[in-house]
């Protein structure tokens, strides 16, 4: 196995097309257990921290630009960033301890294809893209389409992300995420809910609910959104958001929690999360 450490996209591009069975990493929080745990070792790793645009935040004409291997310690430490995107932020945060946010970063959490990933729901809650570096260019996707199931993605061989856009929020505006570990901290989610709304006064004018660690992937949940738009954020609203949640869920029994928990919870934390941000957007309090 060789390590490489390129300094430019093309680079990259050319070290992945030019050595089959290597793989590009960002932190590789997740690569190294992966590699010790017996999974096959990769004929060159491509560390990506070297590029400049891919650790990079930049915010230009209402859009945010995060290189994928940016470390997520540098979002949660941008004022700018976390006071447009609070709900983002935390998910960010979130990804293990403050060492090893120091490492992670959202391409590599969202590239592990891992269903429970924090920063994807949020992501995903606030129409994130994906810019792909592929074999002769770039193409640039919703987040959503990136992973397919557990530890599998939509990137062909070679392909590896290179940075995310999100548009500034609309005015009255905000996003949360909730998740439930067992520990205290340093844990992988059982259940974790996203949601974006826009509040006209006290009322929801768009919304967004998306779950994760509930199903293979992360999951929108369409009749959640529809209960919120138009309503006040009422008890009868919120109770058709979590039963909406629940209702969408579909989920795994293991040690961490079982099906039925995992539902429970999840309609839980998407309705709080909708208060939360339905108060920082300006709405119900």
């Amino acid at each position: 196995m060789r390590y490489a450490a390129p300094t430019t996209v093309d680079e990259a591009r050319d070290l992945l097309t030019g050595n089959p069975g290597s793989r590009v990493f960002a932190g590789a929080t997740d690569l190294i257990p992966q590699i010790r745990a017996g999974r096959p070792e990769p004929s060159v790793l491509v560390d990506l921290k070297r590029i400049d645009q891919l650790v990079s935040i930049t915010e230009s004409d209402g859009r945010w630009t995060v290189g994928a291997a940016t470390p997520t310690s540098a979002l949660t430490g941008n004022d700018a960033f976390t006071a447009a995107f609070p709900g983002l932020s935390e998910a960010s945060g979130l990804i293990g301890s403050d060492q090893i946010q120091n490492r992670s970063s959202w391409g590599g959490n969202l590239c592990n294809a891992s269903p429970a990933a924090d920063s994807v729901p949020a992501l995903v809650a606030n129409d994130a893209r994906a810019v792909i570096a592929t074999g002769d260019g770039t193409r640039t996707v919703p987040v959503e389409e990136i992973v397919t199931g557990p530890g599998q993605t939509s990137l062909a061989d070679g392909e590896f992300v290179v940075e995310f856009e999100v548009d500034a929020p609309p005015a009255a505006t905000a996003d949360a995420y909730l998740r439930m570990i067992p520990r205290t901290e340093m844990d992988i989610a059982v259940a974790g809910a996203a949601v974006r709304l826009t509040m006209d006064g006290d009322t929801c004018t768009a919304a967004s609910v998306v779950l994760g660690a509930v199903a293979p992937t992360v999951i929108r949940v369409p009749e959640a959104e529809a209960a919120l738009v138009g309503s006040t954020l009422d008890d009868d609203t919120l109770a058709a958001v979590a039963a909406a949640a629940s209702a969408a869920c579909d989920p795994i029994d293991d040690k961490r929690g079982t099906v039925e928990y995992r539902r429970q919870v999840a309609g839980v934390l998407a309705k709080r999360a909708a208060t939360i941000a339905a108060e920082r957007a300006g709405g119900a309090s």
